[in-house]
């Protein structure tokens, strides 16, 4: 059955809301004073977001679950011919994901953040609690930072093209599986984004929302979160169109 972009609207809307009230969340739990989670390691960091893409996937089922405009931009660059039946790849179609995509960002992060309230009052460190919302480099070097999104992001783009091309059937497990590995793998240099959306929705949340002693939203560093996915998807779905009419 057909999708009309209202649907596609609200699809991307509810996935993604879902996606970062659980990705927020989980970080929040491991990160911020007095959580029961307090502490938990960066492996429940990575296991908490890929079950946050788990419910994700499942929420924006109608439109084909990009939650990340990485994907919907490797989806582009791959030449794909529809988002989701009867979704043409066009400027509109593409600007409606990326709406629905940043909205749903904000809304979760803003739900967490509400989730989590209480945790947010406590004393902590500015940098903390801007990092339940978006990322940050532990090493700061702009041009490398960019590198390591763009190749987090490539992996993520491009394995999730070839998932359509193999007989496994895993679905969202699959997705959730690869996000839990890419952050054990490479989220180590900047908290792997690889997601523009799940990073500059959930920073202008934190810009706009009442936290007490959030301190700077880190601007100067936003564009890298936000440019290097939609590099690392746009080269994705360029290798995977030429991988698969190259190896049929």
């Amino acid at each position: 059955m057909d999708v009309s972009l209202m649907q596609v609207f609200v699809s991307e809307v509810i996935g993604t809301t879902l996606l970062l009230l659980l990705g927020a969340g989980v970080v929040a739990n491991v990160i911020l004073p007095k959580t029961k989670g307090f502490n938990g390691g960066w492996l429940l960091i990575n296991f908490g977001w890929g079950l946050a893409v788990f419910a994700g996937v499942y929420g924006a089922y109608k439109s084909g679950a990009h939650l990340n405009f990485a994907v919907t931009m490797g989806l582009l660059a791959n030449d794909a011919g529809e988002y989701a039946p009867g979704v043409a790849i066009t400027f509109a179609s593409t600007m409606v994901y990326l709406a629905g995509e940043m909205l749903g960002a904000f809304l979760g992060a803003v739900l967490a953040f509400l989730a989590y309230k209480k945790h947010f009052d406590e004393d902590a460190d500015p940098a903390t609690k801007l990092a339940v919302f978006s990322t940050g480099p532990a090493v700061r070097s702009y041009a490398w930072n960019f590198v390591t999104e763009v190749l987090g992001t490539f992996v993520l783009v491009y394995v999730i093209l070839m998932f359509g091309k193999t007989p496994a059937q895993l679905g969202p497990l699959a997705v959730a599986l690869l996000v839990v590995g890419i952050g054990a793998s490479l989220g180590g240099p900047t908290g792997y984004a690889i997601n523009p959306n799940r990073d500059l929705g959930p920073r202008i949340a934190h810009a706009v929302l009442p936290i007490k002693g959030k301190g700077s939203s880190d601007w100067s560093y936003a564009w890298v979160p936000v440019l290097g996915p939609i590099v690392g998807g746009v080269l994705a779905g360029l290798l995977a169109s030429w991988s698969l009419t190259y190896l049929g």
